[in-house]
């Protein structure tokens, strides 16, 4: 899991017009609602965490098909527009700001890795990109090689260059920065602004390249159970998301080379022995951290190389992205589609007129409060397949430990009066009927281990609203909170305004912070708010979410919390091999952040898009990834 899967998106509904010779105007064939309805097979499958998807968001792949995904010659096949909810902001979705849904699945769309996820939640190898294979157990030894071919849009090689500094950037390698106990830095630097957990790739030496500079080998100091995801997967924020030669040629170095000599050649951090400053490392971090932040077309097509199936063509600031097919793109499936237009609509109401009428063909209405009628209208269409079940996310109340809620009274007093259950009647009850509040941070709905950490976290002391119990708390005080939320979101607006409502009659004056969807995401961790509702985004296998969110200091840790009992827990949980010890291990931690008042999971979000019916290998996928984890598979029935 990665960093936060934000929903953010308000935009003007224009579009720069593209050719609908495909689409069928008079559409008569009437499909029944949805064929994927595999909601608890699939949330089952996922590991026990219900963090960001680090990547950062979805014909599905038997792992006896593995090889034969890549390598299918392209067929010209048309265009078709997508509608998304979120403004892509970044072509770099493994930093902290750029790690959004919406980034991630641009990213997804764009590159290639060793492997990716598969809407069933297995890892399905991705051979003619490069291979993986673990060559010791102990020390547990992974070799990853970059297949000869395999290239950047501008025709530079794919190589251990890219692998290194995607390394450096997801291991903390360099980093020496001191925290105190509640994660307040003290001293020393962190380079690479890194939106996901650097546990695992910190258990590993220095790589060590082979293969003509092809390949770099891991060693890790301890087991790791999830290793295949921990490096280079398309599906997680640990892939080659930026090329070397452009992110050297960027901080003032000769070249890639020169680059990896500098990896190589400067010592890894000590948070007890900082050292100065690296002029050259910082420019390079600076560089990774910034330079690929954009809401239009750079004038460099440097920064927005692609070395995947497609690539992009046009940016239409606040209104669209084009996706092009990327003709020299050899070391996968190469896409059926020539062109794919993403708008960004974050009015679902829009998305469903939008079907309606052809002016796109796929949807992915972000579920709020008005998704229900028009749900009612796309399943009354007739001509679209309903794509639905349980997301692997959740949406979410948290407190920051500094300010008004350093006092943990104080954060106890505010949860008492969040009316959880009625949130969830007043926003997914609609779609999923029956549907309770999450009592987990850490375990979904359908998880394994769910039932019984929520059963012994404390979770059951915020059940029901306690606004006497509260009072009590504040014995007179009347605390001043600013909440920041997605104002676009209507979801989140409702559970601000239910939580306003019933905080004041506690004493508390609650403050609307709202901002616009497109803005909202980056007031996270700037100490400008004292609570937030937004939304984490798990990628459905592996643990390496938890630490990312909960762990002092973590990259998306927005609120301060820390808890040495925890990071110890969590250390132990990223290497930890067995199933059953994994589930023991994250409810201790789920009832740690219970016991900090850390603030309130609120409910699990349900997933509903839609597809025309002119459109075949449209596929519901619970992660991140969304419909987009096969764009590959997108034809147009002719």
């Amino acid at each position: 899991m990665a960093g936060p899967a934000r929903f953010p998106g308000f935009v003007a509904s224009q579009i720069r017009a593209v050719c609908n010779y495909h689409r069928v105007r008079d559409r008569r064939h009437i499909v029944p609602g949805s064929k994927n309805m595999r909601l608890n097979r699939l949330t089952k499958l996922a590991a026990a965490c219900a963090a960001a998807a680090l990547a950062l968001g979805a014909c599905t792949a038997d792992e006896g098909d593995a090889e034969e995904l890549p390598g299918a010659l392209p067929t010209p096949g048309g265009e078709i527009s997508v509608a998304e909810a979120g403004v892509v902001d970044s072509f770099n979705p493994q930093s902290a700001a750029g790690n959004t849904d919406i980034n991630r699945k641009l990213a997804y769309a764009t590159h290639s890795g060793f492997n990716y996820v598969d809407n069933n939640l297995e890892i399905i190898p991705l051979e003619q990109f490069g291979t993986y294979e673990q060559v010791s157990e102990d020390p547990l030894t992974v070799k990853y090689t970059v297949n000869e071919g395999v290239a950047w849009s501008d025709g530079a090689p794919v190589g251990a260059d890219d692998l290194m500094l995607a390394w450096a950037a997801a291991s903390g390698w360099f980093d020496d920065e001191l925290l105190s106990a509640d994660g307040t830095p003290l001293s020393g630097t962190r380079y690479f602004d890194y939106a996901g957990s650097t546990q695992a790739l910190a258990l590993t030496g220095l790589p060590e390249i082979g293969d003509d500079n092809r390949s770099i080998t891991l060693t890790y100091s301890r087991p790791y159970a999830d290793w295949e995801t921990a490096f280079g997967s398309l599906s997680d924020s640990s892939g080659i998301s930026v090329p070397a030669h452009i992110v050297a040629q960027g901080a003032g170095l000769a070249d890639e080379k020169a680059l990896t000599e500098l990896i190589r050649d400067t010592p890894g951090g000590d948070p007890l022995n900082p050292a100065p400053v690296n002029p050259e490392l910082r420019a390079v971090a600076e560089y990774w951290n910034t330079a690929f932040d954009a809401r239009t077309l750079p004038e460099d097509p440097a920064l927005y190389l692609s070395n995947g199936p497609f690539i992009v063509s046009d940016i239409n600031p606040g209104v669209s992205l084009t996706l092009v097919r990327n003709e020299d793109y050899a070391w996968g499936t190469g896409p059926d589609l020539d062109e794919i237009t993403i708008r960004f609509l974050p009015d679902p109401a829009a998305q469903t007129a939008a079907l309606k009428d052809g002016t796109v063909d796929i949807v992915s209405p972000q579920p709020d409060g008005s998704t229900l009628p028009d749900l009612e209208e796309l399943e009354a269409l007739g001509n679209v397949h309903l794509h639905r079940g349980n997301q692997l996310a959740y949406d979410h109340l948290d407190l920051t430990f500094d300010g008004v809620f350093a006092s943990a009274g104080v954060r106890e007093a505010f949860l008492k009066t969040v009316p959880r259950q009625a949130i969830v009647d007043a926003t997914v009850q609609g779609l999923q009927p029956g549907e309770e509040p999450l009592d987990s941070q850490v375990f979904l709905i359908d998880q394994a281990g769910y039932g019984e950490s929520a059963a012994g976290n404390g979770s059951s002391e915020f059940a029901e609203v306690d606004v006497a119990g509260a009072r009590e708390l504040l014995d007179g005080e009347t605390p001043v909170i600013r909440v920041l939320y997605d104002r676009d979101n209507a979801y989140r607006a409702e559970a601000f305004r239910l939580i306003r409502e019933s905080a004041a009659e506690a004493g508390f004056d609650v403050v609307d912070g709202g901002l616009p969807a497109g803005e909202w995401a980056a007031g996270l961790g700037s100490g400008s708010y004292d609570a937030a509702i937004f939304g984490w985004t798990a990628s459905g296998v592996g643990v390496a979410g938890v630490p990312q969110i909960f762990a002092t200091g973590a990259a998306s840790n927005y609120n301060g919390f820390s808890s040495p009992e925890a990071d110890e827990l969590m250390a132990r949980l990223v290497v930890e091999t067995d199933t059953g010890r994994r589930e023991e291990l994250s409810a201790e931690i789920d009832r740690l952040i219970w016991e900090a008042n850390y603030g309130l999971p609120l409910y699990q979000l349900p997933g509903l898009h839609a597809s025309a019916d002119t459109l075949e290998g449209v596929e519901y996928m619970p992660n991140s990834t969304g419909l987009w984890w096969n764009a590959w598979e997108w034809k147009i029935l002719r």
